[in-house]
């Protein structure tokens, strides 16, 4: 069985507290930066006060910097979309705080609902967008910072259909 994730290959680690370390300052692991996503979401204090809805565009706050690495609070009303993109040199954890976002990516569609995260290194290619009926907001983790984000064809994340054989 193939899996999107080391998170999803070896559980997820910071549901096993003795596997942990003492927290450090600054994240530096991946476990790390998911368990700084998850401390954030957990926390609505830090950032519910802060989200805004924009019908026009996509709404975004950086929340958080640290050595190396930048927090974003983004909000999405019905419809909006980030377009197919990657991002550059960074990797992030992606964790939805409310509502219901949908990842496209080449291997097919996954919604996500709030407290679903997804872990990403760099060159991964997808889409998020809000296919839902009510706002959703997320917070994305990059490590380094996130410089640039490419966009890309819709051709190259097209999920690959197996043609159904025709009964008759």
């Amino acid at each position: 069985m193939n899996s999107d994730s080391d998170l999803q290959i070896a559980g997820d680690i910071l549901e096993v507290p003795h596997l942990l370390q003492a927290p450090r300052e600054h994240p530096a692991t991946v476990a790390e930066f998911v368990g700084l996503a998850r401390s954030i979401a957990a926390d609505r204090s830090q950032w519910e006060h802060l989200v805004r809805y924009d019908a026009t565009t996509r709404w975004y706050h950086r929340l958080r910097t640290g050595p190396g690495y930048e927090v974003w609070l983004l909000s999405w009303v019905p419809g909006q979309g980030s377009g197919l993109h990657d991002h550059g040199r960074s990797s992030g954890v992606l964790t939805v705080l409310d509502g219901t976002l949908t990842e496209h990516t080449e291997r097919g569609t996954r919604v996500l609902e709030a407290g679903a995260q997804r872990v990403f290194a760099p060159g991964y290619v997808h889409e998020v967008a809000n296919d839902a009926l009510e706002p959703a907001v997320s917070l994305h983790v990059y490590y380094p910072g996130l410089t640039e984000m490419p966009m890309h064809t819709a051709r190259a994340c097209e999920a690959r259909v197996e043609p159904r054989p025709v009964s008759a």
